[in-house]
């Protein structure tokens, strides 16, 4: 994790949530949620299914309205932004959605270079060059960017969806559940990838995730939601020694692997 932290030797805060509210009819999803995403960390998100993890995200990213509460991104507020600060703003983080989200109707290549056309005034041929640059960059080979998404293995559209997520040279990348459908040595290389991709870009990245695995493998520190909340936050061996009901169920429960706490303590 980059160390980046102010003079009191607090690490500095890419993402600040504070009191949030968010809710759809009269159904209320997060109630009074406080988090802070530390700039260049892994941060896994946990919960149970349907306890809004994806919601928090998209509340975040401005997709669904919130009721209540505060959200800072790299100290701005988002309430406070003009249209031009807003969008200057979001060509700082990228996102992987859940099952790739790729435009069925474009390639590879095209799907990547959405964002450019949204936020950029490049020639074509500078597109092209770039959007190689992030397909190769995600481990696909060059001849994927032609292909439709109805071409591509689930692992090829998660790299697909990644390289579109990183077209901007994002500072924050958001994934949603990015393991999701791969098998266990898919996973496993997507999480090497994630990682590898974190400490040679510098990437702040705030992961929704169910899978253990990568909770140890590449997370600097997991928060986890339950009770409308993020009732923990911290390294995992912190939330392991826990004795909240829902945390010792998740990590201890019949599904949960064994640990090794030898592993958790190396990292």
């Amino acid at each position: 994790m980059d160390t980046t932290a102010d003079k009191q030797g607090t690490p500095a805060v890419a993402i600040g949530v504070r009191g949030l509210d968010v809710g759809f009819g009269d159904r209320l999803i997060l109630q009074n949620l406080d988090l802070d995403v530390y700039r260049g960390e892994v941060l896994g998100f946990v919960g149970g299914s349907g306890t809004g993890k994806s919601v928090l995200t998209r509340a975040i990213l401005g997709l669904v309205p919130r009721r209540a509460g505060r959200i800072e991104v790299f100290g701005r507020d988002l309430d406070g932004l003009g249209k031009d600060e807003r969008r200057a703003l979001e060509q700082r983080w990228g996102v992987l959605f859940q099952h790739g989200a790729l435009f069925s109707g474009l390639t590879v290549r095209q799907n990547v270079q959405v964002p450019m056309r949204e936020y950029l005034r490049i020639s074509q041929h500078l597109m092209d060059e770039l959007a190689l640059l992030k397909i190769r960059m995600v481990g696909l080979d060059p001849d994927a960017a032609d292909k439709y998404p109805s071409e591509l293995s689930g692992g090829m559209i998660k790299r697909a969806a990644l390289a579109r997520a990183l077209s901007l040279d994002p500072d924050i990348l958001f994934l949603d559940e990015p393991t999701s459908g791969l098998d266990p040595i898919g996973a496993a290389e997507f999480d090497e990838l994630i990682g590898t991709l974190q400490k040679t870009l510098g990437l702040t990245v705030f992961m929704v995730t169910h899978d253990l695995d990568s909770l140890y493998s590449i997370c600097d520190r997991v928060a986890a939601l339950a009770e409308k909340r993020v009732i923990a936050a911290g390294p995992i061996e912190e939330l392991l020694a826990s004795d909240h009901p829902w945390l010792r169920a998740y990590f201890h429960g019949k599904r949960a692997r064994q640990l090794d706490p030898a592993r958790i303590q190396a990292g």
